[in-house]
């Protein structure tokens, strides 16, 4: 099996490169950091998961503004990466560790069942990756549904038995 070339060198971009800020276009890593390359696909959601969520690195905020590819200089050494809904409940997480001066590509894939991270070999890297907004609807609904029927149901028998 054959793998994808890591990503090549980036031309440095005019200006300093701050830590734990998303790039919308390739940046160098400042000596001893990393990058990470974050692709983020909407998903089949009526407000998109970028919209809704928010990307944290090792617990701080880092504003991705809407789906895409962007690049974050992290700090060389392990980080905690996740998703977490507006309320910080966490979608998806992941352990990453960054190489100085290596590029490290996150694919972060929510889905109609489950939201997924992959990295640049399309390895699935996900830790917790809790079921989509859809699929949780649909099993409130169902459990709604039982309870609620089968509330009227005992009260109807109860009732015609007396």
């Amino acid at each position: 099996m054959s793998y994808p070339p890591h990503h090549p060198g980036y031309p440095p971009m005019p200006g300093a490169v701050s830590l734990l800020v998303a790039y919308p276009q390739p940046i160098a890593p400042p000596p001893g950091c990393a990058v990470l390359v974050v692709s983020v696909n909407r998903g089949p959601y009526l407000v998109p998961a970028t919209a809704a969520g928010r990307f944290k690195v090792d617990g701080r905020d880092v504003p991705i503004p809407r789906e895409g590819t962007w690049y974050v200089a992290v700090p060389a050494g392990q980080h905690d990466v996740r998703y977490t809904d507006f309320m910080g409940v966490p979608v998806i997480t992941t352990t990453v560790v960054a190489h100085p001066g290596a590029a490290h590509p996150l694919s972060f894939r929510f889905g109609g069942w489950r939201n997924r991270v992959h990295d640049g070999y399309g390895t699935d890297v996900t830790k917790f990756g809790m079921w989509s907004n859809y699929l949780i609807a649909l099993i409130a609904l169902v459990v709604v549904g039982v309870l609620c029927c089968g509330g009227f149901g005992l009260i109807g028998a109860l009732s015609g038995s007396s």
